[in-house]
């Protein structure tokens, strides 16, 4: 099982009403097909009622567990609502500095 589908079991433990999970690996240097080192999450959660924004990415790194460690997910960028606030904003992610250039 690759990283990808790792990182989507562990947060099916946030029992999420909505997850996306994307690999933002390729936009970053050092990219090679297939590399998993850069994601982006949107997780939608009764499990952060009531939860100040840093609680909720705790939650989410605490579900992820041992997949952001060195060899691993290297950069994990959270958007992380409860229903009420999600309304399917647009979760761009920066470019990275360290990105492959176009030639």
């Amino acid at each position: 099982m690759n990283l990808e589908q790792q990182l989507i079991q562990r947060l099916q433990s946030l029992s999420p009403s909505h997850l996306e999970v994307v690999n933002e690996s390729s936009g970053h240097g050092g990219y090679f097909p297939g590399k998993e080192s850069h994601f982006k999450v949107v997780v939608v959660s009764d499990a952060f009622e009531g939860l100040r924004l840093v609680q909720r990415h705790q939650k989410i790194y605490a579900a992820a567990g041992d997949l952001l460690s060195p060899g691993a997910i290297h950069a994990l960028a959270i958007h992380a609502f409860v229903a009420s606030e999600w309304q399917g904003q647009a979760t761009a992610s920066p470019e990275c500095a360290h990105a492959p250039k176009s030639k």
